[in-house]
């Protein structure tokens, strides 16, 4: 019997267990970094040593000093993102007392973009029992809701295609304003965190729009790893830059969600220095492509939808020829994604092309959510439906069926129909390459 090896996949909170060929290659990072042994002190030497600007309680002292009642706002990532909130925020909040801002004159935001709006649960899992604890008002953005957004400009300056910009009112009116957020690759921003915790977390549904518009992203420079010249990285960092944002606080984490690094200070000098950080530590060389790949949609919480998961797909694509067979695992518990994506992915079917003549004709309106389909369509692209194989245990066999992937239905979980699939596969090419990429869109291939 073939030596075998078992590698775990990131699926939903427990993982997920495959056995693959011993000659299967899984693609992920030989250097990951490790978890802080004191993740408070990491965070509170980062506030006091920043890079690009003076530390925070400085920032604070100097922006502050002239105020009665001053009001500050921190904008946190939505529950889609594994942010450890719970762990930054009470230093950062500690800091801000020590310059005599109470906790009553801080508000944070969820920077939900045009996600759902978070559940009372998940502002408890997000911003930990310490923080609630303190009775600090915990708020999501609404970008559909006029009287909650306020006009910063007639469009992102120097940026073609985007019109009017409307943010969160409450952190573009406050008298000290802090962004917080992750740094991982990103399959169209070159890399999340810095800029993105203001656009598209905190603007309006147009600007969303524009930033995720269809020319934006059939632009080959809106991908993974890539900032210069990417008119995603173009649009949000010129909107960032016009709302202002006075401290920038981004963590960077282990392939098992731990904090490895803090990265505070100025919006774009303690991003890039942590973007340089995480393509180094996240990146994995391929030689030569392989005829199965093997990915995740990322783990809990990003695979908790099909819209999230379309992220793994592309991130795959390094690792896969024109005649390559890609397969998906994710949990997607929360099934597709919004009502608008729902119909969109179920509408289209397989029949992409139809979708890409509409886009791109210019004839038909922008639909929300449409530019997570634009995405899978390059791989679809690339190799077509019949070799994007799909399990997951939160999707309906039926639903599956209506969307542009192939379903497997030989078994009762996603792990029986994925090693089903696998099995086979080796069974009519016991010689093919395989490899498996455990952390899915986590993990960025050159």
């Amino acid at each position: 019997m073939p030596e075998t090896r078992t590698v775990l996949m990131r699926y939903g909170r427990d993982g997920l267990k495959l056995q693959l060929p011993a000659s299967a290659e899984v693609l992920e990072p030989a250097d990951p970094p490790p978890g802080a042994d004191d993740p408070r002190g990491l965070v509170e030497a980062a506030l006091a040593a920043p890079v690009g600007c003076a530390p925070l309680e400085q920032v604070v002292r100097h922006k502050l000093a002239a105020k009665v009642d001053p009001k500050v706002a921190i904008t946190i990532s939505d529950i889609t993102r594994p942010v450890p909130n719970r762990l930054f925020l009470p230093p950062l909040l500690d800091c801000l007392n020590r310059c005599g801002v109470a906790d009553r004159q801080v508000v944070i935001i969820v920077g939900t973009g045009l996600h759902r709006r978070s559940t009372p649960q998940e502002h408890a899992e997000l911003v930990g029992p310490e923080v609630l604890a303190r009775g600090i008002e915990v708020v999501d953005h609404d970008a559909q809701e006029p009287s909650g957004l306020v006009e910063i400009s007639g469009g992102a300056a120097g940026v073609e295609g985007v019109g009017r910009v409307r943010v969160c009112r409450r952190f573009a009116q406050a008298d000290l304003r802090i962004v917080t957020g992750f740094i991982e690759p990103h399959f169209m921003a070159g890399f999340s965190g810095g800029r993105k915790g203001v656009c598209p977390a905190l603007v309006d549904l147009e600007t969303v729009e524009a930033f995720h518009g269809y020319r934006t992203l059939a632009d080959e420079r809106a991908t993974t790893g890539r900032l210069h010249g990417n008119p995603c990285h173009d649009i949000a960092l010129s909107i960032a830059r016009q709302v202002g944002v006075d401290f920038l606080l981004n963590v960077a984490l282990t392939p098992d969600k731990r904090l490895a690094a803090v990265y505070a200070g100025d919006l774009e000098q303690a991003h890039a220095v942590g973007c340089r950080d995480v393509a180094g530590w996240t990146q994995v060389r391929v030689e030569r492509p392989f005829d199965l790949v093997i990915t995740s949609g990322g783990g809990y919480p990003l695979d908790l939808t099909y819209y999230q998961t379309v992220k793994g797909m592309v991130a795959a694509m390094p690792a896969a020829r024109e005649d390559s067979t890609l397969l998906v695992v994710s949990q997607c518990a929360e099934g597709l994604g919004s009502d608008a994506f729902a119909h969109l992915v179920c509408d289209y079917g397989r029949d992409w092309q139809r979708f890409v003549q509409n886009a791109s004709s210019g004839d038909s309106r922008l639909v929300h959510d449409q530019w997570q389909f634009q995405m899978q369509i390059r791989v679809l692209k690339q190799l077509g439906v019949d070799r994007l194989l799909f399990a997951s245990d939160g999707l309906p066999l039926e639903v599956q069926r209506r969307l542009a992937i192939t379903p497997l239905a030989e078994g009762d979980t996603a792990r029986e129909r994925a090693q089903a699939a696998i099995d086979s596969f080796l069974k009519s090419r016991p010689t093919a390459r395989i490899a498996a990429i455990p952390d899915g869109p986590y993990t960025m291939l050159a």
